[in-house]
């Protein structure tokens, strides 16, 4: 048995259902990333919006580009930042963060990137991009599987390097001079 494409009583599609819950999901904790005093909420929230993204790419119709999403932002550099976070932050630290002094300017750059977006939105006939996004998809699988495999885990060893190197330094004792 199958699913109708529409929901029964409100005539609406299924997938535009699940993006409006995916964007609210996403806009809500980018909201968090910005408002929270906690560093480490706020990497959190990161990891949550960057999972909602992945989510919307799903629906697009870009699988690859949604596992890459998980793969390298929510399963690397989330959690090699939040274990940055984790090992270098002392007690000491302030209780404001510096991010969270600039609301003002940040509050102007994001109505002025919203009104950018809305006009790319405008402008973009949508009908001829979904077939030039397929095939692109294809185009990048097949470059980044057959050709970048050697520098993708370069990457990963560097990144694990980084974590290792952010374990040491927390460890390292302040007396030690070596």
């Amino acid at each position: 048995m199958t699913l109708p494409e529409v929901i029964p009583f409100i005539n609406v599609r299924w997938d535009d259902i699940l993006f409006l819950i995916l964007a609210a999901i996403m806009i809500g904790s980018a909201l968090l990333v910005v408002t929270l005093r906690d560093i480490i909420r706020c990497g959190l929230a990161m990891m949550v919006c960057f999972g909602a993204l992945a989510g919307i790419y799903v629906i697009a119709g870009a699988p690859l580009v949604a596992a890459t999403q998980v793969l390298v932002y929510i399963g690397a550099i989330s959690v090699l930042v939040l274990f940055a976070i984790m090992l270098t932050q002392t007690k000491a630290a302030p209780a404001r963060l510096v991010f969270q002094t600039q609301a003002v300017p940040a509050a102007i750059a994001a109505v002025l990137l919203a009104g950018i977006i809305a006009v790319s939105v405008a402008a973009t006939d949508w009908h001829a991009l979904s077939q030039r996004v397929e095939s692109a998809t294809g185009a990048v699988a097949q470059v980044l599987f057959q050709q970048y495999v050697l520098p993708f885990e370069i990457v990963s060893v560097l990144l694990l390097a980084a974590v290792i190197g952010g374990v040491f330094l927390a460890k390292h004792e302040q007396g030690d001079v070596s």
